[in-house]
């Protein structure tokens, strides 16, 4: 395992009490008067455990899955808020870990691909976790928060960002030594893009995200005297598939289904919208393949579940349950076969929505789930929110802790996902109703999708005359917000 030692001093102690006593203050006057449980004043600043997953799409228990099995997230679930329709702001790695890392969209950071760094073009962002170390605490990153390449660059920083953090580790484990023993149903595709799988020997620690569960404790167990930020970043179930056999146990295959057609309500769907699949369906594989990749897929979300599990039984072990805030998110959502696409690049609903789970002390054990339409740079608002801590001005989110204390409390903000085709974009904004996406600016087509009589996708609306004065108020907000505010520099 890689390790980058402490950089910097961590502040001295009079500095760091002082940040403490304002941390107080501020959850203190945030609790409110007469909302039921509000996020309560610690005697201590909260610490923060954010866990991320890669690829991770809503294939969970606590999202109403019938065979997934998903004990410890559903367990965070019970304990926080589950957010129903929580989508990114580009479904590709790395300009979707840009987007929430800094709080800015990705028109703004201008990272469209997985190969540029945001601080070529914000040399001096403050990022989520430099606000917290600025403000005394620890930061220190396990893993996958930033882009890495999956699985080729796992054991080294990747794409990280040095100055986020006083502490980072890059663990590999025997999933990256095996690649050689990788079942291969993509031949052609880089195993960072490929149906690819493998069961694997051995327990739980000897893979990469065994590891970084380790690391994670280990930083938990150090560092729970002063107030923290750990980033967990697991690597699983972005491809290949690799999980510990006992896993792939829990889905015979006689249950896994992928879906067949007919497609035939894709005739109405424009190009670009199924261009991140190809050839299609499944990029070419068999039904056979393309269910023996849904199990291994699947037993990864189980494998990594219970790594989530070993932290949050960690977090109960030290007794710091109840002063640490607990975010769990998928960096975007993950085609499995449905419209005949696989993995993320698309402005579908399964692509853009993501799992997101915030737990703060003041919320556990409401077990609530909140229908309002949030974002992935809504965390960073939100975390500074709760922690007390100063937001930097320019933030594109806005605070969840509204909805942690009532999650059906007045919300009017809806979504917005973008991806590139080439040299045009494709934009998509999302209500708690309806999904409205144009092509090159509408020049290569639009869909529109009422999910309260359609979840699934399957009839375009556009040229319906019932849903005219829902599209036109859509096609109205969908060009304010990026012919304005975030008018698109290059897709490059």
């Amino acid at each position: 395992m890689k390790r980058m030692g402490t950089r910097g001093s961590f502040g001295a102690r009079a500095v760091v009490a002082v940040k403490w006593a304002g941390a107080v203050m501020m959850c203190a006057m945030l609790a409110g008067a007469g909302k039921p449980n509000p996020v309560r004043a610690a005697a201590k600043p909260y610490n923060v455990l954010f866990i991320a997953v890669d690829d991770m799409n809503n294939d969970l228990g606590c999202y109403g899955h019938p065979v997934v099995k998903s004990p410890n997230i559903d367990r965070l679930a019970r304990q926080g808020v589950r957010f129903d329709r929580a989508y990114c702001q580009f479904p590709l790695c790395s300009p979707s870990r840009t987007s929430l890392m800094t709080g800015r969209r990705p028109d703004v950071t201008q990272v469209y691909n997985l190969q540029k760094h945001f601080r070529s073009v914000l040399p001096d962002v403050v990022t989520m976790p430099q606000l917290f170390q600025k403000h005394g605490y620890h930061t220190a990153r396990v893993g996958k928060i930033y882009h890495y390449g999956n699985p080729g660059q796992i054991g080294t920083d990747g794409l990280d960002d040095a100055p986020s953090w006083n502490e980072r580790f890059n663990p590999a484990g025997r999933d990256k030594r095996e690649e050689d023993q990788l079942t291969n149903y993509t031949p052609k595709r880089g195993l960072g893009s490929a149906l690819a799988l493998l069961k694997a020997e051995g327990s739980d620690e000897e893979q990469t995200d065994g590891k970084v569960a380790d690391e994670a404790i280990r930083l938990m167990e150090a560092n729970r005297e002063r107030p923290f930020f750990i980033a967990a970043g697991f690597y699983r179930p972005h491809c290949p598939y690799i999980a510990p056999k006992k896993y792939f146990d829990l889905y015979p295959l006689d249950r896994v289904t992928v879906d067949i057609g007919p497609w035939d309500y894709l005739k109405d769907v424009p190009e670009p919208a199924l261009s991140s699949t190809q050839p299609r369906p499944w990029f070419g594989v068999t039904e056979q393949q393309a269910r023996e990749s849904l199990q291994a897929y699947w037993a990864a979300i189980s494998f990594v579940d219970a790594q989530v599990g070993r932290l949050l039984d960690t977090l109960e072990r030290l007794k710091i349950a109840d002063q640490t805030l607990v975010v769990f998110w998928s960096d975007h959502g993950y085609h499995v076969g449905d419209h005949s696409l696989w993995m993320k690049q698309s402005l579908f609903e399964r692509s853009a929505r993501v799992p997101l789970i915030l737990s703060a002390p003041g919320t556990r054990g409401r077990g609530g789930h909140s229908g309002r339409t949030v974002e992935l740079l809504d965390l960073y608002p939100t975390l500074a929110d709760l922690c007390g801590l100063p937001a930097p001005a320019g933030l594109d989110g806005k605070s969840l802790r509204p909805l942690l204390d009532n999650p059906s409390a007045p919300w009017d903000k809806p979504a917005y996902t973008q991806v590139w085709r080439g040299q045009f974009p494709g934009h998509s904004i999302r209500t708690e109703r309806y999904r409205y996406t144009e092509w090159d600016n509408g020049k290569r087509g639009e869909q529109l999708y009422d999910y309260t009589t359609d979840p699934g996708e399957k009839r375009n609306l556009i040229g319906d005359p019932a849903h005219a004065e829902a599209l036109k108020e859509l096609r109205a907000r969908l060009k304010a917000h990026w012919s304005q505010e975030y008018r698109p520099r290059t897709g490059t």
